[in-house]
């Protein structure tokens, strides 16, 4: 079996009278990035709160995320980002910038991202609109834009409309956020991403971890698809699983009141896809003491 992505959310905010919540499973899987070849856009966040340590951290994951696909293309951290692959550079703070056209050089991508200095406001339509044009209509590459931004839009248009438009065009959008001084809207970067939200929508507190967020999403992307997939899913003893909705992709079965077994024949090996899967589990009433 391949390596696939694999979140869980606990919706502990829909928690009913009952005691009832809902649980959501979501794994991620595409093919090889070196037998599927993919164009990938960073769109990173310069705006005025990134200044300091954020924005170290930041250009610390995305120059780790280009070295994991570098190596992942040819086999080796060559400086070269191989088999018909392309990373490309977009920063965005009032307006964006296309900071590289898609290329393959490592060390022209680092020096792009090393360069970005923070200031003015956070124009993410602009950045979604720049993204997709460095994009080629005619090339057969599967296309990626990873937006990592750290608030919420203050500049420009609307961006849900455009992040739409790059998904109907069948470009696959992942969102790492980081909760700033001025919080993130979690509800729009699940808008703006591909579906599943749980496997393309990553959001951290802390800037400390960015680098292995980048890192994760990069080897998500590159990694093939997944065959036989099986998982069997417990929940504590605590807890009893009341229903299951049918996921969108394999099939779900409860196994006793606390498992449930889903299994999928495959998933991504043909492009990237997403599944998830939707149960709810209840806790009793504890006494009032």
């Amino acid at each position: 079996m391949g390596v696939t992505n694999s979140n869980k959310q606990i919706s502990v905010d829909q928690i009913d009278c009952n005691g009832t919540l809902k649980v959501t499973l979501a794994l991620a899987a595409s093919p090889d990035i070196s037998s599927n070849p993919t164009d990938i856009v960073l769109v990173l966040d310069r705006s005025g709160s990134m200044a300091g340590t954020p924005l170290a951290n930041m250009k610390v994951g995305a120059n780790t995320f280009i070295d994991i696909i570098d190596e992942a293309t040819d086999s080796s951290q060559d400086g070269n980002i191989g088999s018909g692959s392309h990373i490309g550079i977009v920063s965005f703070a009032s307006d964006a910038t296309a900071d590289t056209q898609l290329i393959t050089s490592v060390a022209t991508l680092k020096a792009a991202v090393d360069s970005l200095t923070a200031g003015g406001s956070t124009n993410h339509a602009d950045a979604f609109t720049k993204a997709m044009e460095l994009f080629d209509p005619a090339s057969t590459n599967a296309k990626v834009i990873v937006m990592f931004t750290d608030g919420k839009t203050t500049a420009g248009a609307p961006p849900a409309p455009v992040a739409a438009a790059a998904r109907a065009a069948g470009i696959v959008i992942y969102c790492i956020g980081l909760i700033g001084a001025d919080g993130i809207d979690i509800d729009a970067l699940n808008d703006w991403a591909t579906d599943p939200d749980a496997s393309h929508v990553a959001v951290t507190p802390d800037e400390s971890d960015l680098e292995q967020l980048f890192a994760d999403l990069a080897k998500n992307i590159s990694k093939p698809g997944a065959t036989n997939i099986v998982i069997d899913e417990i929940v504590n003893s605590d807890f009893t699983i009341t229903s299951i909705t049918p996921p969108n992709r394999g099939t779900a079965v409860m196994i006793n009141s606390q498992t449930i077994r889903w299994t999928i024949q495959e998933l991504g090996v043909t492009g990237n896809e997403g599944a998830s899967l939707e149960f709810f589990i209840h806790t009793p009433r504890r006494p009032l003491e």
